[in-house]
């Protein structure tokens, strides 16, 4: 490949990178945050909170990523694989990351949800998930897979 053609390609695959992850924290992001909020205002124990949070957060985020193929008329069984494969890794990643944010931050599994610091604490866990998925999702671009928008 001619020398001139990497700087753009590199540029395509950092910007395709972050909008992947940027996609994949929208989804994760509310699944996480409604989860969140549903289990500090049930007054879950920290690990049913944690897990509410988690599985709102993957479903928020295959969910997110499947309707782009289903827009494509895209089967449910082949949008959910095709999702699998091309942001399992990064759903889990991220939410992995926010998670240990939530339970290593001091106090942060006590605030409740009128209390600024739990919103605080939100947004360092989102932000923690952005940038623990992005080089995955850097990776999964230079290796040709990538999701649809």
């Amino acid at each position: 490949m001619p020398a001139h053609h990497g700087p753009k390609v590199y540029g395509s695959t950092l910007r395709f990178a972050t909008s992947a992850t940027l996609h994949c924290l929208i989804g994760c992001g509310i699944g996480e945050v409604l989860g969140d909020t549903i289990g500090t205002l049930l007054n879950f124990s920290n690990a049913g909170t944690i897990a509410l949070a988690l599985a709102a957060g993957l479903i928020g985020g295959f969910a997110l990523g499947v309707r782009p193929y289903r827009r494509r008329s895209v089967a449910w069984p082949a949008a959910i694989r095709q999702v699998a494969i091309t942001e399992g890794l990064s759903i889990v990643v991220m939410e992995t990351a926010e998670a240990l944010i939530e339970i290593f931050t001091p106090g942060l599994m006590a605030a409740t949800v009128f209390q600024p610091f739990y919103w605080f604490g939100m947004l360092l866990a989102l932000v923690a998930g952005f940038l623990a998925a992005w080089p995955v999702n850097y990776a999964l671009t230079r290796r040709g897979l990538r999701h649809v928008h």
